[in-house]
C-alpha cells in the first residue's frame, strides 16, 4: 500500500499495519511521519522500542533474534531500522524476506532511509515489505500543495493567517519545511488567534529558502526563468559549488538539444522519455521544454555555457551565478541576450 504525508493521519486510524517504509529526504516529513507512527502505536501498547542503524557492516541475525524474541518488558515492541544508504544487499534482502514469511501482530517494523529510486521500489525485499504493509514516500512540497501545507499547520497550531501571508511564508521559505513549521510555532506565541496579515509579520520572517540543484532544472524545464535566478541566488547564499550547478544544467541543456533533433526526426517522444528514464509526473516538463525553447535558443545556450565553465575555471572577475542565469535566460530568450556579452564589466 502507497500513501503520501497527507494522507498518514486517515491511514493510521484504519487499522494494524504490521510494516512501515518512510523513505525520502525532505526532512521536516520524515521526522514528523516516524513521530505519528510511533506515537500512534505507542498509545495502542507498543511500549519498547528497540533501533538498528543498518549498514554494510550490520549482522542481520540480530535483527532476526530480535523480531523472533519474546520481551521481558512488553509484549508489543516496535522496531526501527535505519537504512543508511536505502541499500540492503544480499543478506539483508535474505533477511527481510525470511521476516515477510512470519510477520507478527505484536511486533510493528518501521524502515526508513533516503530517496528510492525506481530499481530500488522493484526489489523483491520491497515489494514484499510493501505488499505487506504502507509505503510512505517523501517528496518537496512545492506550489500550491506548499500552500496548502501551510494552512493545515496553521489550523493545527489554531492560526487565523490571511492568504497574502500564506503566500508570503511560502515564498520565503520554500523547500525549508523545518524553518516554516517553526515559524508558524512562533507565530502562534505572538499572536494567538488573531488575524495575522502579511504587515503583521514582514518585520517578523527573515527569508530562510532552500533549493537544490533538481528544483532549478524543474523551474528550467517550465521556463520559469525568474525562480531561476531566485534560486540561483540562495543558492550562492548557501555556499552552493558552481561547477556542480554547471554539471546540471550542461546535462539537462545537452539532452534537450538531443531529444528535440530526434524528435525532428520522428521519433515518438514516449521512447525518449523511456531512453531518458524520465518519470511519468515529470513527463510534462519535458514535453513543454521541447514545445518552448527553439534549436536556436538550445544551440546559443550550449555556446554560453560553455563559456561561463570556462571563464568560471580561470578567472575570480566574474560572478559564476549570474552568468549561469544568463545562460537560463538564453534558453527562452535568446534574439534579446546574444547581443549581451558574458564580459558583463567591460562590455
Amino acid at each position: 500500500m502507497r500513501i503520501y504525508h497527507n494522507q498518514l493521519t486517515k491511514t493510521l486510524n484504519q487499522g494494524f499495519k504490521p510494516v512501515w517504509l518512510v523513505f525520502g529526504d525532505e526532512p521536516w516529513q520524515k521526522n514528523d511521519s516516524l513521530l505519528q507512527i510511533k506515537s500512534h502505536y505507542q498509545q495502542q501498547g507498543f511500549d519498547e522500542l528497540i533501533r538498528f542503524s543498518i549498514d554494510e557492516k550490520f549482522d542481520w541475525s540480530q535483527l532476526q533474534e530480535e523480531y523472533q524474541a519474546m520481551s521481558l518488558f512488553s509484549s508489543q515492541r516496535i522496531i526501527e531500522l535505519d537504512i543508511v544508504n536505502s541499500k540492503l544487499g544480499d543478506k539483508g534482502s535474505k533477511a527481510i524476506l525470511s521476516l515477510c514469511e512470519n510477520l507478527h501482530p505484536d511486533v510493528l517494523l518501521i524502515l526508513h532511509g533516503t530517496k528510492l529510486d525506481a530499481a530500488g521500489q522493484k526489489r523483491k525485499w520491497f515489494k514484499s515489505l510493501e505488499s505487506a504493509g504502507c509505503f510512505l514516500p517523501l517528496y518537496d512540497i512545492e506550489g500550491n500543495q506548499l500552500n496548502q501545507w501551510i494552512n493545515r499547520q496553521a489550523q493545527a497550531c489554531q492560526l487565523n493567517i490571511q492568504n497574502d501571508v500564506v503566500s508570503l511564508m511560502a515564498e520565503l521559505f520554500e523547500g525549508n519545511l523545518n524553518a516554516l513549521s517553526q515559524e508558524l510555532q512562533k507565530l502562534s506565541i505572538l499572536f494567538g488567534q488573531q488575524s495575522i496579515s502579511s504587515q503583521d509579520v514582514e518585520s517578523l520572517l527573515i527569508k530562510q529558502a532552500k533549493f537544490n540543484p533538481f528544483q532549478l532544472i524543474d523551474a528550467l524545464l517550465i521556463g520559469d526563468v525568474k525562480r531561476c535566478i531566485a534560486m540561483l541566488d540562495q543558492l550562492q547564499q548557501e555556499g552552493s559549488a558552481i561547477p556542480q550547478l554547471l554539471w546540471f544544467v550542461h546535462k539537462e541543456i545537452k539532452q534537450l538539444a538531443i531529444m528535440q533533433e530526434r524528435s525532428a526526426s520522428g521519433e515518438s517522444f514516449n521512447n525518449l522519455a523511456k531512453e531518458y528514464r524520465i518519470w511519468d509526473k515529470r513527463k510534462p516538463l519535458y514535453q513543454k521544454a521541447l514545445r518552448q525553447i527553439t534549436d536556436r535558443n538550445l544551440a546559443l545556450a550550449q555556446a554560453r555555457l560553455a563559456e561561463v565553465d570556462l571563464i568560471s575555471k580561470t578567472t575570480v572577475e566574474f560572478n559564476a551565478f549570474i552568468l549561469l542565469s544568463d545562460v537560463i535566460v538564453t534558453l527562452y530568450h535568446g534574439d534579446t541576450m546574444q547581443h549581451y556579452s558574458l564580459n558583463y564589466e567591460y562590455a
